[in-house]
């Protein structure tokens, strides 16, 4: 964060400092709400958790070199006392990005790929000067201002994410720091439930462009009809991407035996080939919304086909791929799950393992409100179809997956139902063979368990 004294921070916030006499007392350092992690000078943000609470390790982070608190109590050091963390951290981050003015704020959402995108975008535009793009999905009321306060005066480039609930969330993420460029990526089923429709979500999704200025930039997926159709809702400069017509398109994708796809990026009369190190086709689709993000930021077109090249996993559990000791590859995709990611994750575990037999362990996807059985049908048809060898549903709200798989006419896979992680797990074992690979997907309900014991190698090829 820039530097600012505590009383200035809580002038800006609507707070007191406590004690009076810490008021002239300078934040040098991170804002962190983990008390881990604070560093020297930074500002500790003190929560009152279900278990914990975080105002009783004000002491021990002061002492250890941070300057000050902020909290709703008082806590013996210096600390800025606030009726509400989340309400004043979004008060300090729309101040703090409004004096950067060297600063370009890149703003994304979309259904899917949220997070491996903002990661691209990172990596890219780091090439061009000092860029803020922690790794996770830090893109609620907590992670999104948290992200914007990382920011100082060195920044250059300012990458966040934007997730949303409901109508009205991303406008009041714009609120604390409007974008000059914004992203959406798709519109899908994730948290369907909370939204109602595909409509509904993309009414929540468009409020990002909305929010851009006329001399900002929206980069619009021209392949997903609803995304294309934000263009109306903006003032911006579009630019499109996609496979078909769009400003930033990919021509002649193809893939090779690991899933990595290789394709002929087009902008402005140039084409490049890229190939990518990164796993399944829908990276072309991530690839091509990083790519617009570079190129507005100023990136020279052929030193972007080569960066594309080079673009990695950076947040954990996305499509991680890895061999373990054993020798089965593993794609770890456990962090979260919605239907179009977990198809996604199919057809690339399907082109992996067209040689070899494959394993989808598959979790519940969760918000998806009256789609819930529809949804879990769908994905586990879609398996059957890619002819996945074997399936296998983890507890009960992840049993109409293997309802979708038996409706499929001459799929030869077999079909297991697992009541809990360690339940997988003891079928993985049972019968897994080197050179399998196994992908494992769900909504945070610990599927990535399974992962885990995949990546400790303990498997013995049979």
């Amino acid at each position: 964060m820039i530097p600012m004294t505590l009383g200035e921070i809580a002038t800006i916030v609507g707070g007191r400092v406590s004690p009076v006499s810490s008021a002239d007392d300078v934040v040098t350092g991170a804002v962190e709400y983990d008390s881990r992690k604070v560093g020297l000078g930074g500002l500790f943000v003190a929560f009152d958790g279900e278990k914990v609470d975080g105002h009783s390790y004000a002491a021990g982070v002061v002492a250890a070199g941070a300057a000050g608190v902020l909290g709703t109590k008082e806590t013996g050091v210096p600390t800025v006392v606030v009726t509400d963390q989340l309400e004043a951290l979004a008060k300090l981050a729309r101040v703090v990005v409004g004096r950067l003015d060297k600063l370009t704020v890149v703003g994304l959402t979309g259904s899917s790929g949220k997070t491996t995108t903002k990661d691209y975008i990172g990596q890219l535009l780091a090439r061009l000067g000092p860029t803020v793009a922690p790794a996770g999905s830090l893109n609620n009321e907590l992670g999104f201002p948290y992200t914007v306060l990382q920011a100082t005066a060195e920044t250059r480039f300012l990458v966040l994410e934007m997730g949303a609930r409901g109508v009205g969330h991303i406008r009041y993420l714009t609120d604390i720091a409007r974008p000059r460029i914004g992203v959406v990526l798709n519109v899908g089923a994730a948290h369907i439930g909370e939204f109602g429709s595909v409509e509904g979500t993309a009414l929540a999704k468009g409020e990002l462009v909305e929010s851009l200025s006329a001399d900002g930039v929206a980069v619009l997926n021209a392949d997903d009809p609803l995304v294309a159709g934000m263009a109306e809702r903006t003032s911006a400069r579009v630019v499109s991407t996609g496979e078909a017509a769009a400003d930033v398109h990919a021509a002649d994708v193809t893939l090779d035996s690991e899933g990595r796809a290789t394709y002929s990026l087009k902008f402005g009369g140039k084409s490049g080939e890229v190939r990518l190190a990164v796993v399944g086709r829908h990276q072309v689709s991530n690839t091509l919304a990083a790519a617009a993000v570079a190129l507005s930021a100023g990136m020279d077109f052929d030193d972007l086909t080569a960066a594309l090249g080079e673009v990695g996993i950076v947040s954990g559990r996305r499509m991680d791929v890895f061999q373990n000791p054993a020798g089965v590859t593993v794609i770890d995709d456990s962090y979260n799950a919605n239907p179009s990611s977990t198809s996604a994750a199919l057809r690339a575990l399907a082109s992996m393992g067209a040689e070899r037999r494959t394993t989808a362990v598959l979790g519940f996807m969760a918000e998806l409100g009256e789609y819930e059985i529809s949804g879990h049908n769908d994905v586990g048809r879609l398996a059957a179809e890619l002819g996945v060898d074997r399936l296998i549903a983890v507890a009960g709200n992840a049993r109409p997956i293997l309802d979708g798989a038996a409706t499929v006419s001459g799929w030869s896979g077999t079909a297991y139902f697992a009541a809990d992680q360690a339940a997988a797990i003891e079928i993985l074992r049972k019968d897994l063979r080197a050179d399998d690979v196994v992908l494992v997907k769900g909504s945070r309900y610990r599927t990535w368990d399974v992962a885990d014991w995949l990546r400790l190698g303990e498997v013995q090829p049979t």
